[in-house]
């Protein structure tokens, strides 16, 4: 899943409505409580009472009449799908008391409080559990393990006009253990009815009750008779449900085709979403074979797993599509769709038929041609480098408008948001095409790590997730290899973005313990996806890649089908290295980068008294350093690592091949040969580690002359390095303020992208620190001065770069796009009459001729710079497009404003569904807070509408923690900080870790500001004199 929500109700399903609309598709819409009455009281006749009656008489038939036309409606609705209600009856299971069995209408009112079923019977159970002095099996934190399931056959019927579905799922369960409980997931279905068989010859086992249990998300089916162990028994249930307007489980989402407005529902089930759509044994290790089939009305299709079997058409424009069966398979990446979409199809030359889903007017336009294509490819890729073959007949890939993620990895049915694989050439810049293709690449990935081979549990989620982030950069290297992807952008956008991360005392292990439903969302973070992807790119390289891929050809080979866990991956990567006669303890080497949190900071120091001798020492790094004295966990010693050291040694004109120093110690003594007094040393070479490197001052004035006289004897991946690790040591408080500073002065002969891209990125959060203080020009004066010469030599693109270029241009204009980023970005006079002349262009002749690579920088520098006519002209294009990547950067430009007025309409305009995409929503208000002229509009923003935030947000992964992280990650202030202490205080309920790193952040902001601004403005003025 392409990373980081509870329940989203329209004003159309606010909960009483849904009850009554439920009421009224039942047929069962109760007297109101005045008839009632009318009913109830019988008076002596009087003249006057006589004239009560009739127009009584009169209303209530009136009412009959309508409740008669009302059910003659759900009738006719029911009989779409009787399957979900005559079968039921046929084989007599037991029924939910006081419940119709109308097909295809949903139990509307899901309130966690009213379980449906005969709930009655919980409150014994559970006396009879309190008697024997032990919990009852449906209240533990994990299913029982006394069941497991082997196949599941699903049959739904999806009601697209009145967004409701009904199913019957047969599970085949094998019992391991005698009992009389059958505890399996579900939560928001409405059970109709429950039947248990062992087999035709043997018959029913007669259900005593069943009952939901909330807390747990749990259904319980209570017997009469324990089940019998080592014996197989068929479980049926029948159940209806909403299909949501939200963004998990089974959920519908829309478009606008023509001017009329479209619907499709589409499934999201990881982590533990699944149980929104069917009853199931809800956990990864609980793999079983699937046979689905979808009833729908014939204007729509239908999509799942596997291909489509048959199809039976009926007289009444209803379709029933049987999918063939899965392999074995978990239930969180299963997935149908139910839709009215086109498609482009192509094959492997292995013959797996690949096919892109989209609106019909994408598909039309070609938009979806090239995902098509490179997904084609990779396939191909993957199956050589893993050397086991796609396993599923078929892959579609489905673009959504509405989705919480940028992608889902259903095996066989892959989903994503419609802006991440959707692409215009004619459009689209080179940046957003590399996002696209890593997407693609990411979610093609897991069809072998996470689909084929799944983690056991998900404190192990990195092993899948970590697994496909580590190869969108491999994978987009066998597509573009002159991209040089894992060895330089790996760096920018992975490694130097998770450990600011985890450098925070609040962070975790990669690894970590998992019990709650709640846990299970908080794994799903930048800790598993990219500290995973770092530390499996450092295994990788001090392995060898040759020897690594051969470790993972085995790891797939001997787990397919199956699940695995940590211990499962490093015994095969060191038999893998035993192959090649190299003994290394894998597991013994990675529990401590996965068990432990954070990561080391190596200081490498010349020995003043022993020529060629240096002291190697490590500590975990924190940019709270005060936080280890007020945290004896965080304070003592048992932070250690055993670190793969590469070094080398160079001067003016030369560098050294590298050496690898395992260092395991607090502190190690090393002779380094050719070391000498005009010799500097340089650790972490192309940054393979996971790990910071600091040095004497000495040697990081070595190394900054050497940048300023000859950059290039240091490798691109180092002088990025160089410049990530010197402001980030700086900020923590390990270096003085002006050594990053001092490093970037070479910039203006830096010709390579990476170090550019690294320092902008580096110069990014300091800017937010500085953006709003009184000596800011001072900063910004300084680091234009840095950027001129390079942005003059560059200058700006003349025309769009054709297709074909993309492969050679992509260094170039990548390195021209951050460039003039910077120089718009810090107030370059000639950068702005730029961007005014390019969109005045635009607005006077209607046509758009901006480069597509810069189009987000001129949009933003044009809406920050013009009046509200530029913003208006802008959010007119934003409406009227209709293509996705330009959509994005339009919607984002409009935050650049400095009008508060517009700023803040369009913060209350982002929680409109018609008008910003939900998903959308939260990147507006995060570009409104990295803007200094609204940062407090959009904090105040958050504070006030957090309760309808976190109702719409607080349940999918990520969305809710990039949210907290957005709009609190620049505040500065004290005041601010207390605002932040005093929120959390305020609304206890959920995302406490988020909160809590969102303390950290903002204290070490004022930390920062406290201790070491000052001393940067002092050295910033004495640099401009010189």
């Amino acid at each position: 899943m392409a990373l980081d929500e509870k329940r989203e109700k329209s004003a159309s399903f606010t909960p009483m409505m849904i009850e009554e609309d439920a009421a009224l598709r039942n047929g069962s819409r109760g007297l109101s409580g005045q008839w009632a009455d009318a009913v109830g009281v019988r008076p002596r006749t009087t003249e006057r009472h006589i004239t009560v009656h009739k127009r009584l008489v009169l209303g209530f038939a009136i009412s009959i009449l309508a409740l008669l036309v009302v059910t003659m409606i759900a009738v006719l609705l029911s009989v779409r799908f009787e399957e979900c209600s005559t079968a039921a009856a046929a084989d007599s299971p037991a029924r939910a008391s006081g419940n119709g069995s109308l097909p295809g209408a949903a139990r509307l009112n899901h309130d966690a409080g009213e379980p449906p079923g005969r709930q009655e019977e919980a409150p014994g159970e559970e006396e009879e559990w309190q008697r024997r002095r032990q919990p009852p099996p449906w209240t533990q934190l994990r299913l029982p393990r006394h069941l497991r399931p082997l196949h599941y056959n699903l049959m739904l019927s999806a009601f697209m006009e009145n967004f409701t579905f009904c199913g019957e799922v047969n599970v085949q369960i094998e019992c391991l253990n005698a009992s009389r409980y059958i505890v399996l997931h579900a939560h928001r279905v409405h059970i109709e009815a429950v039947q248990v068989a062992e087999d035709k010859l043997s018959g029913a086992v007669r259900v005593s009750s069943f009952f939901l249990y909330p807390q747990n998300q749990v259904f319980v089916v209570v017997l009469n008779r324990s089940l019998e162990a080592q014996r197989s028994y068929n479980l049926k249930i029948i159940y209806s449900a909403l299909i949501e307007n939200e963004l998990l489980g089974f959920f519908r989402s829309s478009y606008v085709l023509h001017g009329e407005r479209r619907f499709l529902g589409v499934t999201q089930f990881s982590p533990t979403h699944a149980r929104k759509a069917f009853p199931c044994f809800d956990e990864p290790i609980y793999k079983a074979t699937f046979k689905i089939s979808i009833k729908h009305q014939a204007t729509y299709l239908s999509l799942s797993n596997m291909p489509v079997e048959t199809s039976v058409f009926e007289e009444d424009g209803w379709v029933t599509d049987h999918f063939s069966q899965t392999p074995l398979m978990s239930t969180y990446y299963l997935a149908w769709a139910v839709c009215n979409f086109t498609y482009r199809e192509t094959t492997t030359k292995n013959g797996v038929v690949v096919r892109l889903y989209a609106r019909p007017d994408a598909i039309r336009r070609g938009s979806g041609d090239y995902a098509l294509n490179i997904t084609r490819r990779l396939i191909e890729f993957y199956e050589d480098y893993f050397k086991v073959p796609y396993s599923l007949p078929k892959l579609d890939l489905l673009a959504v408008p509405k989705h919480p993620y940028a992608a889902m990895e259903n095996w066989g049915l892959s989903v994503f948001v419609e802006q991440r694989i959707l692409l215009d050439p004619s459009i689209s810049s080179i940046s957003y095409l590399l996002d696209v293709t890593m997407v693609i690449v990411h979610e093609l990935c897991h069809q072998w790590f996470g689909d084929l081979v799944t983690p056991v549990w998900w404190e192990d989620v990195w092993l899948k997730e970590g697994f496909a982030h580590y190869f969108e950069f491999v994978g987009t290297d066998y597509l573009y290899p002159g991209w040089n992807m894992e060895k330089q952008r790996f760096l920018t956008d992975v490694l130097h973005e998770v450990m600011l991360l985890d450098g925070l005392a609040s962070s975790h292990p990669v690894s970590q313990e998992v019990q709650r439903a709640t846990d299970i969302d908080r794994v799903f973070d930048w800790i598993a996806y990219k500290k995973g992807a770092a530390l499996i790119r450092m295994l990788a390289n001090f392995m060898g890649h040759s020897v690594f891929q051969m470790g993972l050809q085995d790891y797939l080979t001997i787990h397919k089908y199956g699940n695995a866990a940590r211990n499962d991956l490093w015994n095969t990567l060191s038999e893998a290295l035993k192959k090649v006669g190299k003994f290394v303890n894998i597991q013994e080497v990675m529990d401590q980068w996965t068990l432990q949190m954070g990561y080391p900071v190596i200081t490498i120091m010349r020995n003043e008294t022993a020529d060629n001798i240096v002291v190697i020492s490590q500590e975990h790094f924190i940019y709270d350093i005060d936080a280890k004295t007020r945290d004896p966990d965080l304070g003592n010693n048992s932070y250690l690592w055993q670190i793969p050291l590469t070094i080398a040694v160079g001067n003016t004109s030369h560098i050294s091949s590298e050496a690898i120093i395992w260092v395991s110690n607090k502190s190690e003594h090393h002779r380094i040969a050719a070391l000498d007094e005009t010799s500097w040393l340089l650790g972490n070479i192309n940054q393979t580690g996971y790990f910071r490197v600091n040095y004497d001052i000495r040697n990081w004035r070595l190394l900054i002359d050497q940048l300023m006289r000859n950059h290039e004897v240091i490798s691109v991946s180092n002088r990025a390095g160089l410049i990530d690790d010197a402001f980030n040591l700086a900020r923590a408080g390990y270096l003085p303020q002006n050594i990053p500073l001092e490093i970037i002065r070479y910039l203006s002969e830096e010709k390579d992208f990476l170090p550019w891209h690294a320092a902008s990125r580096a110069l990014y959060p300091l800017d937010k620190l500085l953006d709003r203080t009184e000596n800011y020009n001072i900063f910004n004066e300084y680091i234009l001065k840095q950027v001129a010469a390079m942005y003059l030599k560059l200058g700006w693109p003349t025309n769009n770069l054709n297709r074909s270029l993309v492969q050679a241009a992509y260094q170039h204009e990548e390195l021209r796009r951050e460039v003039i980023m910077l120089a718009c970005s810090f107030g370059n006079k000639h950068c702005h009459q730029q961007a005014a002349t390019l969109i005045s262009d635009w607005i006077s002749s209607n046509r758009n001729r901006i480069p597509l690579n810069v189009r987000d920088v001129v949009y933003c520098t044009g809406v920050s710079l013009m009046d509200e006519d530029v913003w208006e002209f802008i959010w007119m294009k934003f409406h009227s497009t209709t293509a996705v990547s330009e959509k994005k950067i339009l919607l984002e430009a409009l935050t650049c404003s400095d009008d508060r007025n517009l700023l803040n309409r369009l913060l209350n305009l982002s929680l409109n569904s018609e008008v910003v995409l939900d998903q959308d929503a939260i990147d507006v208000i995060i570009h409104v807070a990295r803007n200094p002229h609204g940062r407090d509009l959009a904090w105040k923003f958050f504070r006030e509408k957090w309760k309808i935030l976190n109702a719409r947000y607080g349940e999918a992964l990520f969305m809710n923690s990039k949210l907290i992280s957005g709009v609190t990650e620049f505040l500065n202030t004290e005041e601010e900080l207390n605002e932040l202490k005093n929120f959390i205080k305020s609304y206890k309920e959920g995302a406490a870790s988020s909160f809590s790193r969102a303390v950290e952040t903002v204290e070490a902001n004022v930390r920062w500001q406290m201790l070491y601004k000052e001393e940067l403005f002092q050295w910033l003025r004495k640099s401009l004199i010189h």
